[in-house]
């Protein structure tokens, strides 16, 4: 199970590589150029190529059709490990920047060498020694040799397609070396073997490792007859090697997070060094990320990103505030925490995981907070200047709130790190759409839902009031923006008069002459807003004379006498005849007004109009027709023909 599941890994990471090679196309490092590819351990293959600019490391990938080996390198030559002897590979290599991988090199093959036989040493007798080994796979010969472990004397080399060789007549007592290694049909040869064999210092056993604390290796064994000293060798899977030469049983290392090392120890004595014991492998944790960048995307979404580190296969993203936890898991060196609360500070910790050592749990915390709470408006009003207030409600601590109004005729704003503020300014008649938002050090809230604002209609830019009759005024006025109807009011200390109306003008009846009056016009949009747009005062005009009458003051004069009507007012007479037009104005005070040189024998039509204090003529008044003969009494009243309304 565990075999088929590192494929299965293999084959995810395969995938997700190529699936960032593609997205990051435009930006991504060169493709390197593989100058070459070989194998000098059965289990590996060192590859080497060009650098590329910009590069900050490499991924090797070896594949022989059934697996996919990957290894992170920075540098060249890096070596694949992990591989099985003698077998053919596909070697590509990809360039990885922090603005993505390249796509995956021209590939070259290689074939890793034979494995090295496994030996078996023992002394059937004083004067020769047995090697034995297991059949290799791939191999058609062996070659091995034999000399005196302190390099003096001669060296045997046999070759042979047996798994076992007997050298003798050697010296008795002495300690020998034994190296034997396979080759291939080519006549390559594989990794050797080597071991020492004499009346038997033994290789050092009970090999413990330790990392503690992490970046320490602590490398014990027990104690060996016939051994002066040791010497321990650890050797990294980039290749690194250092040793320990001590006369105790235990060596320290410096190690680093997501390397495995390789350790073998060695028993020294006069003789010389003892065969090889166990290789044993040790693997450190993966290393954790140290660029982590979270990023807030909203209120309570949170995108972190980071390198790719050695020794990483699975990454956990945890956040933890109080006891809300929001984790996730994934491959790729990002993760996207959602479902977070808003306004709330975050511990985020980004782990890493390998399926040897498990997860690393000395990665590094770090502190977000996220936004702000959306606010809540809870209401607008306007007070009688047209002024805006909105409140809202909110959770959030050391905000800044910013409302805005948006509409057709533009965009007002105000700010509070309370819960209100006030708008001035709007135009009239408008609709505006108004939200709220929320302002800490961590970045905005989202908006908070919009609630509509209508302001007063627009007043009319212009009222005239014209008296139609002596109890009747036209009021009218400009249509204002939004208003959908009209009502003006007509009111004095006698009383009122009122009209509502959708049109532009309105008559206003049972108007006194002579008082004093005030018109007020308010507009009324379609939702029932109303603006008090104008107040105007008004005198109504004097009302028209009574008994309007004509007297004959000769041949060719008359006067006009009416009875004056309440209150003050200047007077003006017209008389229209066939034979002209004839005007005449009294004095002030006076009710009565002599027209001379008036043409007799013709019939009159008679007003007698008050006089505005603007010097306007009214002529709403009635009108009497009087007929003026040339015959009879030169003084007298005037012959009275009837009457007619004022045109």
């Amino acid at each position: 199970m565990a075999g088929r599941w590192k494929k299965c890994l293999s084959l995810i990471g395969f995938s997700l590589i190529c699936l960032k090679v593609v997205i990051s196309a435009k930006t991504a490092p060169e493709i390197p150029t593989i100058d070459q590819a070989y194998s000098k351990i059965s289990n590996s293959i060192t590859v080497e190529w060009a650098t590329v600019p910009g590069a900050t490391s490499y991924l090797l990938t070896a594949e022989d059709g059934d697996t996919v080996i990957e290894t992170m390198v920075t540098n060249s030559p890096g070596t694949v490990t992990g591989l099985k002897a003698a077998t053919l590979y596909q070697i590509t290599i990809r360039s990885i920047s922090a603005a993505g991988r390249s796509q995956a090199s021209l590939p070259k093959q290689a074939k890793t060498v034979l494995a090295a036989p496994i030996l078996e040493v023992s002394s059937p007798s004083p004067d020769s020694i047995l090697v034995q080994w297991e059949a290799v796979y791939m191999a058609i010969g062996f070659s091995v040799s034999i000399m005196q472990a302190n390099g003096l004397g001669r060296i045997w080399k046999e070759n042979t397609t047996n798994t076992s060789l007997t050298f003798s007549s050697l010296d008795a007592g002495t300690l020998y070396t034994i190296k034997a290694y396979a080759w291939n049909a080519n006549g390559i040869p594989g990794d050797d073997s080597t071991c020492n064999q004499r009346t038997m210092a033994c290789a050092p056993g009970r090999v413990m490792i330790q990392e503690d604390p992490p970046g320490h290796l602590s490398v014990a064994w027990s104690n060996v007859d016939l051994g002066d000293y040791y010497v321990a060798f650890v050797k990294s899977d980039d290749g690194w090697e250092v040793h320990c030469n001590t006369s105790t049983t235990q060596c320290s290392f410096l190690s680093e997070c997501g390397f495995t090392y390789f350790i073998s120890v060695f028993a020294y004595n006069k003789a010389g060094q003892s065969p090889l014991g166990d290789v044993f492998n040790y693997t450190t944790a993966p290393c954790c990320p140290s660029d982590i960048n979270p990023v807030l995307v909203s209120s309570e979404r949170v995108e972190v990103v980071w390198s790719p580190v050695r020794g990483a296969e699975l990454y956990e993203t945890k956040a933890v505030a109080g006891s809300n936890v929001v984790e996730c898991n994934d491959t790729a060196p990002a993760c996207t925490l959602s479902a977070l609360e808003c306004d709330t500070t975050y511990s985020v910790t980004v782990y890493s995981l390998s399926e040897v050592r498990g997860i690393n749990t000395s990665c590094r915390s770090r502190f977000i907070t996220t936004g702000p709470c959306s606010p809540e408006i809870i209401n607008i009003s306007k007070d009688a200047f047209s002024t805006i207030h909105v409140h809202w409600r909110s959770t959030n601590n050391d905000a800044t709130y910013t409302v805005t109004a948006q509409g057709e005729k533009g965009l007002y704003q105000c700010s509070s790190t309370g819960e209100s503020c006030t708008m001035g300014g709007l135009p009239c008649g408008s609709v505006f759409s108004v939200t709220a938002v929320a302002e800490t050090q961590a970045g905005w809230s989202l908006p908070s839902y919009s609630m509509p604002l209508e302001t007063v209609p627009c007043c009319p830019t212009g009222m005239t009031v014209t008296q139609v009759t002596q109890s009747v005024i036209n009021v009218s006025w400009t249509i204002g923006m939004a208003a959908q109807t009209y009502v003006t009011v007509l009111e004095s200390h006698i009383g009122q008069s009122k009209c509502h109306t959708h049109q532009s003008h309105c008559l206003l009846g049972c108007i006194t002459c002579g008082i004093n009056y005030t018109v007020a016009l308010k507009a009324i949009s379609a939702t029932g807003l109303t603006a008090d747009c104008a107040y105007q005062s008004y005198s109504s005009n004097a009302c028209c004379p009574l008994g309007v009458k004509l007297y004959r003051l000769g041949p060719n004069g008359i006067r006009i006498y009416w009875q004056a009507s309440r209150g003050s007012a200047n007077y003006s007479t017209d008389l229209y005849g066939s034979k002209g037009i004839f005007t005449c104005t009294p004095s002030a005070g006076l009710s009565f007004c002599d027209v001379t040189e008036i043409p007799c024998g013709d019939v009159y039509t008679v007003m007698v109009s008050p006089v505005a204090e603007t010097g306007l003529k009214l002529t709403f008044c009635p009108q009497k027709i009087y007929s003026v003969t040339c015959s009879g009494s030169t003084l007298g009243m005037v012959i009275y023909r009837g009457k007619r309304n004022a045109e």
